[in-house]
């Protein structure tokens, strides 16, 4: 079994066991493997503009808010923009937000309208909050030392 094929396999069977209704779910480690295994795979990072500014990103990701910064309403363009990003429907297509729980619906949504291989990155770019109430300590993509960007 190639690299991208475990890859998907395990994202796969996460999914299939948490009942999620589409593709798979990944670690950010899994999700960084799978982006450097298969190329035609994508990220899509769903936060907002203020976080890819103020917090960070993931260099090479495409840029799509699921909430519109500042009000936090739903972008009802998102798979208007996801359809212009040039993203193949049937790519493993990644979905990044702060903690796992943007990404998931976009993931749901993506899955509806016929992307037939949507992950959800657990944990997100920054994870849970920690008992002080801080992200970036408990999980996430910077936690787990994946190349990022400031601002």
């Amino acid at each position: 079994m190639s690299e991208t094929e475990s890859l998907l396999a395990a994202g796969r069977r996460r999914a299939a066991d948490a009942s999620l209704p589409y593709f798979g779910a990944v670690t950010p480690a899994e999700a960084s493997a799978l982006l450097k295994a298969d190329p035609a795979a994508r990220l899509i990072d769903v936060r907002t503009r203020a976080e890819w500014d103020y917090v960070g990103r993931v260099p090479g990701s495409v840029l799509i808010e699921w909430n519109i910064y500042p009000d936090g309403t739903r972008n009802p363009g998102f798979l208007d923009e996801l359809r212009r990003a040039d993203v193949a429907t049937d790519a493993p297509v990644l979905f990044l937000c702060r903690s796992g729980h943007r990404s998931d619906s976009a993931a749901r949504a993506a899955t509806a309208a016929g992307y037939t291989r949507a992950f959800n990155v657990l944990q997100g770019f920054e994870g849970d909050k920690d008992a002080a109430g801080h992200r970036g300590n408990l999980g996430g993509w910077r936690k787990a030392g994946l190349p990022w960007v400031q601002g």
